[in-house]
C-alpha cells in the first residue's frame, strides 16, 4: 500500500517494474519516456502520403506493437473478450496468424519497402520451410504451434470465457498459402524477397497443386468444405508470383491459376453470376471481395461485378459490412459487423474507379474505433461498441492498405 500526497502543481512519476530480477539502478523516468518517443519516432514513418496520415500512423504504430522482435506479429494483444456475449465464442488471438500477417506486409508493400513487409516474408517463410506440408494456420511467436485451448480458472470478461490456446492448431487453410504467394510477390516486386521465401514458394505452389481440390477451413475458420474465396485467394497469389518468373515458369503458374478459377466457376456461381461461399451454400461472402482487389479477376469481370452487387444487397446495412448471412436472422443478430469487411469494400470501391464511395466506406469503419483508436474484429452496430479481441491486427493492416490506395499514387 503506498500513501502519496503531492502538493498542488506538483507530479510524481511511477515507474513499473516487471522484471524477473531486481534491475541493477531505478531508471529514470525522464530518460524512459525520451527512450520512448525517441524509438516510435523513428520506426513509424510519417505516411504523409496517405489520405489519413495521422490513423496511418496511428494504425502502423499498432501493427509494429504487435510484432515481436523474432518477427512474429500477433493477431491480437489480448483472449476471452466475445464477440457475442454468453455465445460461447470466446479466443485467444495472442498468436500469429500467417494470413494476418501477410495481410500486414501487403498493407506496407503498397508503395515501398517496409520493416513490416520484411518481417512477414522473413516470419512466414521460416514456417513454410520447417512445417512443409503440415503447415498450420496460426503459430507461437517462437514458430511452435499453439496449444490446445483450455478454459483458465480465471474471472473473465463479462458475457466471455477467458480460454487460452486455439483450435486452429488442428485445421488446414488453404486460403493462407494464396495469401503467402501474393506477399511474396509484393516483396519481389520491391526486390526484397529473400532467398528463403524463393524457396518457400516452392513449397507453396507445390501445396496449392497437390491440395487445392481438398475441403478446408477456409478464411473464418469454419468446418472444412470447398470453400470459394481460398481458391480465389490461391488464383491471386499464383498470378502475383507469376510475374516475377521466367516466361516457361510463368506460364505453368499461369496454366495452375488458370485451372482453379475454371473449376471455381463450375462449382460456386450463382444464378446472378455472383460468387457462392461454397458449392451448395445460398449466399455470398464479404472476404470474396478481396481476390479480384489482389489480381484474381480483373475489376470489369461480370463475377466480380454481380458479386460486388451481391454483398451491397445482402451484407451491408447502416454503412457497415457483414462477413456473411450465416442463418435466417437480420443482419447484426447473429453477430457484429465485420470491421475488416468494410476497409474490403471499399478497396472493392477503389478497384472500380469508384474513390467517393471507397472513401465513405473507409470513413465509415474507421470511425468505429474506441477512445485510444484501437479496432476490434467486429462492431456491434446496434449497442455501438466494439466486439471480440483488440487490437485486431488484420483490421489495422487494411486500415493502412485502404488509407494508402485511396491516395491515388499507390502502386500496383
Amino acid at each position: 500500500m503506498l500513501d502519496l500526497e503531492l502538493p498542488g502543481g506538483t507530479s510524481h512519476d511511477l515507474v513499473l517494474e516487471i522484471s524477473a530480477r531486481r534491475l541493477p539502478e531505478r531508471p529514470v523516468a525522464e530518460e524512459l519516456w525520451s527512450a520512448t518517443e525517441h524509438t516510435w519516432q523513428r520506426v513509424v514513418p510519417p505516411l504523409d502520403g496517405t489520405v489519413a496520415p495521422r490513423d496511418a500512423r496511428h494504425t502502423y504504430a499498432v501493427l509494429r506493437g504487435l510484432t515481436t522482435a523474432a518477427g512474429g506479429m500477433v493477431a491480437a494483444a489480448t483472449l476471452g473478450l466475445p464477440e457475442r456475449a454468453e455465445a460461447g465464442r470466446s479466443y485467444d488471438y495472442r498468436y500469429v496468424w500467417l494470413r494476418d500477417q501477410c495481410y500486414a506486409g501487403l498493407a506496407a508493400s503498397v508503395v515501398e519497402g517496409d520493416p513490416l513487409l520484411d518481417d512477414a516474408v522473413a516470419f512466414t517463410s521460416a514456417r513454410v520451410l520447417e512445417h512443409g506440408d503440415k503447415l498450420l494456420p496460426a503459430y507461437r511467436t517462437d514458430g511452435r504451434p499453439p496449444p490446445d485451448e483450455t478454459t483458465l480458472r480465471l474471472p473473465g470478461y463479462p458475457g466471455g470465457r477467458p480460454i487460452a490456446g486455439n483450435h486452429v492448431n488442428g485445421q488446414f487453410q488453404l486460403d493462407t498459402i494464396g495469401e503467402m504467394l501474393q506477399l511474396y510477390g509484393a516483396a519481389a516486386r520491391h526486390d526484397r524477397l529473400t532467398p528463403d521465401a524463393e524457396r518457400a514458394v516452392d513449397v507453396c505452389v507445390d501445396l496449392i497443386t497437390r491440395r487445392w481440390n481438398e475441403p478446408e477451413a477456409g478464411v473464418w475458420e469454419l468446418e472444412d468444405d470447398w470453400w470459394t474465396h481460398s481458391r480465389l485467394a490461391c488464383v491471386a497469389g499464383l498470378r502475383a508470383i507469376a510475374r516475377h518468373r521466367a516466361p516457361a515458369a510463368a506460364a505453368q503458374l499461369a496454366g495452375l491459376a488458370d485451372r482453379l478459377l475454371a473449376e471455381t466457376t463450375d462449382r460456386c456461381v450463382d444464378h446472378r453470376g455472383a460468387w457462392l461461399r461454397a458449392p451448395g451454400r445460398i449466399g455470398t461472402d464479404a472476404a470474396l471481395l478481396l481476390p479480384p482487389v489482389r489480381g484474381a479477376l480483373p475489376a470489369t469481370d461480370p463475377r466480380t461485378l454481380a458479386t460486388l452487387q451481391a454483398v451491397r444487397t445482402e451484407l451491408c446495412q447502416d454503412g457497415y459490412v457483414y462477413r456473411f448471412a450465416p442463418d435466417g436472422r437480420p443482419l447484426g443478430e447473429a453477430e457484429g459487423a465485420f470491421l475488416l469487411c468494410g476497409f474490403t469494400m471499399a478497396l472493392a470501391c477503389r478497384h472500380q474507379g469508384n474513390d467517393v464511395d471507397g472513401f465513405r466506406w473507409f470513413e465509415r469503419s474507421r470511425a468505429a474505433c474506441g477512445p485510444p483508436g484501437l479496432l476490434a474484429e467486429e462492431y456491434d452496430v446496434r449497442q455501438r461498441q466494439l466486439r471480440g479481441n483488440l487490437p485486431q491486427a488484420f483490421v489495422h493492416a487494411l486500415l493502412l492498405e485502404t488509407a494508402h490506395r485511396l491516395a491515388g499514387d499507390a502502386q500496383s
